[in-house]
């Protein structure tokens, strides 16, 4: 038997306080920290927190998170998700990102790591009202390179979606050697890392043309310039996608992109979720 955690995320904007203020319920081995206003009170920043730290085969990790009109959420953990060796069952994490008009999230966990001979489902669902924007990324390590141990046996199921605007999903078999090291494919690589911005209503042409070619600039500045790129798919999506042999110049182009589109967005200024840094 496997742990079943849930964890519920709700956030609520203050106008008398112009504050966002967070809410959250849990069972289970999963929760998040205090709230922390590094921006000021517009922006709550939670870490979210799992004890165990990582899944095994029949673990199944929950999340539900609500955040109401005209509230603005950033949301991180302090390491990687871990889908460890299996025998038996699927280790399963499931996120639920609801935003209501005119709220914006920050959604940027650290990557998951898929260890050598995991079986796991990595499942992600947004539904975005008109006037809400999310910027989030999803980070894939297949195996630990650095350590010498690869990914040989396993697989990965990975699912994101906004319904009716957008869809990723794709199976990652560590016997597919045609997917892993094709130029088609992965072509070697063992990290994939995808950031994008969603919005509830089409953006407008310049600012996407805008969007695109401040991320196009930081990819050819990038030592990842060959394999990495943004496209926008849908008038309500913008995505950057890049393949490397490990996380670390993945994540850099992606938090080197969200600062920018941040600002470009949102007129925020520069900076880093403080646990970052730790």
């Amino acid at each position: 038997m496997g742990w079943h955690a849930k964890l519920a995320l709700d956030y609520r904007f203050d106008p008398q306080r112009q504050r966002t203020v967070a809410r959250s319920s849990h069972s289970g081995p999963l929760r998040v920290l205090q709230s922390l206003y590094p921006e000021g009170d517009a922006v709550c920043h939670n870490v979210l927190i799992h004890p165990p730290g990582g899944l095994v085969g029949g673990d199944v990790l929950d999340i539900e998170l609500h955040a109401g009109a005209s509230s603005h959420a950033l949301v991180t953990t302090p390491g990687a998700t871990r889908f460890y060796r299996t025998e038996g069952q699927v280790a399963v994490q499931r996120t639920h990102l609801v935003l209501e008009p005119g709220a914006r999230l920050d959604w940027l966990p650290l990557e998951a790591i898929c260890f050598n001979a995991c079986r796991a489902e990595n499942h992600l669902r947004i539904d975005l009202a008109p006037g809400a924007q999310m910027l989030g990324w999803d980070v894939i390590a297949l195996g630990l390179p650095g350590a010498g141990q690869a990914f040989e046996a396993g697989s990965l199921l990975q699912h994101i979606e906004m319904p009716g605007i957008w869809l990723e999903r794709g199976r990652i078999d560590a016997t597919d050697t045609r997917l892993l090291e094709s130029p088609l494919g992965l072509a070697g690589q063992r990290s994939l890392a995808t950031l994008f911005l969603l919005s509830g209503e089409p953006l407008p042409p310049t600012q996407r043309d805008a969007l695109l070619d401040s991320a196009r600039a930081l990819c050819d500045a990038s030592p990842l310039q060959g394999s990495s790129g943004a496209t926008s798919p849908h008038a309500q999506v913008v995505v950057l996608r890049a393949l490397a042999p490990v996380v670390e110049p993945a994540m850099n182009l992606l938090r080197e992109v969200w600062q920018a589109w941040r600002a470009q967005l949102w007129q925020m200024p520069r900076g880093m979720p403080r646990i970052w840094a730790t």
